[in-house]
């Protein structure tokens, strides 16, 4: 299955989703040096974001949280690719900030955790490779 969304960051990678129906925050909710979700109750606590394409609706919190995405990528524990519903300039920023290929406007209702997925970040194309 083919999804078209509006491509933010350029660049091509094939990963697993790890996915969230909730909006997550970069500062104070995901470790820079682990790439672990620290934020209290949110549904990936405890989940390593690392080496995975990253689902959710959209980023939440503070600015800084552009800064902790980018230092996710120099502790080389970034996500592979980022996929929101509707990404905002936090995790936009961040995400160029790093070269961390991302889509929004994608329907992410249609993507499972666990997911094999294909992204082109300049074409806005997620597929669904199984």
């Amino acid at each position: 299955m083919m999804l078209q969304g509006r491509g933010i960051s350029p660049g091509i990678v094939e990963g697993t989703a790890i996915v969230s129906k909730t909006p997550l925050s970069f500062y104070g909710g995901v470790d820079p040096k682990t790439g672990i979700v620290i934020e209290k109750g949110h549904e990936l606590e405890g989940k390593c974001v690392a080496g995975k394409v990253l689902v959710f609706p959209n980023g939440k919190g503070s600015t800084v949280g552009s800064y902790v995405i980018y230092g996710l990528k120099k502790y080389d524990k970034a996500p592979l690719a980022i996929i929101n519903q509707k990404m905002e300039t936090i995790v936009a920023t961040g995400v160029i900030l790093a070269g961390i290929p991302a889509v929004d406007s994608v329907d992410i209702s249609k993507i499972s955790d666990g997911a094999q997925l294909k992204l082109d970040g300049a074409k806005g194309t997620v597929e669904i490779v199984e």
